[in-house]
């Protein structure tokens, strides 16, 4: 009788152990399946996110001066950050275009006019000579110099192209994160309500405080790090209209990526500053050495007072995150690494809270 009971529980066992892995399995292909099927929009979906969490306080007030219009409110942000997008985007193309138009007119009609080499540059270890050489060849024969270097023109011409290309898929995939930002905040309450009820499932009574420190650490990257840069390739862009530097349009946007990967607008703006010296007027490469103080001040006082904004985690624990998840993930590491870290870094806190509480 006991034998036979046994092999009877033993059945049973076995039954809801394969109902149970049969379950597991589909329900793993399902999610399996579905992620290969979301896969291409994953990026631009989770920009959309955080272009949605970083703009909400901007929404809500936007929101209020409507009188509570949700949708217009959604319309309104939508419209008026795809026109910030697209017509920077516009105006650079436009300049660019513009300036190699002109360069291949002047080219052409062989009126390109190159100032001789400065007379100590010949002084420099290694590279001084060829490039003393190379320099005074472009001043007397610019064809000629072109003609030298034909083999890295087609090289670079090549990765500019591709440069381009992924220029055009990267602000078109911005603008269908702009519009999922727009419905996301068009529906905000369900939306924060999702990640509160996702937080609450994954750490029970502390659910709430997560998804708040989710919520206020991609603002704080987001004004801290983009913000900054953005303000600063917008003010470096100006100035390099005012100081009649060709190009400005790409100067100003090689300055917001530098600025994003945070190694700054030195490499750009120094090398202009040399140039107008030998090519302008002494007080215009003055004022411009004087304005990339202001912009370097800019970034070491503004950074970490808007880094630090709202969020009780350490701003030196946000930056971290912020430039592993950069160097390991692009630009949207940015806010990946920073959000990553801070919950580890509390979850880690709260842990030590529980060992020394039952101690």
């Amino acid at each position: 009788m006991k034998n036979s009971t046994n092999t009877i529980n033993d059945r049973i066992f076995l039954n809801r152990s394969l109902e149970a892995t049969i379950r597991i399995g589909l329900l793993l292909i399902i999610t399996i399946w579905c992620f290969k099927i979301v896969e291409p929009f994953i990026t631009t979906i989770i920009w959309g996110a955080i272009i949605a969490v970083a703009a909400h306080p901007l929404f809500l007030r936007l929101k209020i001066t409507l009188g509570e219009r949700n949708t217009l409110t959604a319309v309104l942000f939508t419209l008026t950050f795809l026109i910030i997008l697209i017509a920077p985007t516009a105006l650079l193309t436009d300049t660019l275009i513009e300036g190699l138009r002109m360069v291949a007119e002047k080219i052409k009609e062989g009126s390109l006019s190159i100032p001789k080499p400065p007379e100590n540059l010949n002084n420099i270890i290694i590279i001084g000579e060829p490039l003393t050489k190379f320099w005074l060849l472009a001043s007397e024969n610019f064809a000629s110099a072109l003609h030298e270097l034909s083999p890295a023109l087609k090289i670079i011409g090549s990765w500019l192209l591709s440069a381009a290309t992924s220029a055009g898929i990267a602000i078109l995939h911005f603008v269908f994160a702009i519009i999922i930002a727009g419905i996301l905040l068009a529906n905000s309450g369900d939306s924060n309500r999702a990640l509160r009820a996702i937080t609450h499932r994954l750490t029970y009574e502390k659910g709430g405080e997560f998804a708040e420190l989710i919520e206020k650490t991609v603002r704080s990257v987001a004004n801290g790090i983009l913000g900054v840069a953005f303000i600063q390739s917008i003010l470096a862009g100006l100035a390099f209209m005012l100081a009649g530097v060709p190009l400005a349009g790409l100067w100003a946007l090689l300055t917001l990526i530098l600025s994003i990967a945070q190694i700054g607008a030195a490499p750009i703006i120094i090398p202009i500053i040399i140039y107008l010296f030998y090519t302008a007027q002494t007080y215009t490469a003055v004022a411009l050495l004087i304005f990339y103080i202001f912009l370097a001040l800019m970034d070491h006082i503004l950074k970490p007072i808007l880094l630090g904004r709202g969020v009780k985690t350490p701003m030196a624990i946000i930056f971290i995150g912020a430039i592993g998840g950069l160097l390991s993930y692009g630009v949207i590491g940015l806010f990946f690494g920073a959000v990553i870290l801070a919950l580890g870094y509390e979850l880690f806190l709260l842990w030590l809270n529980t060992e020394s509480s039952s101690n």
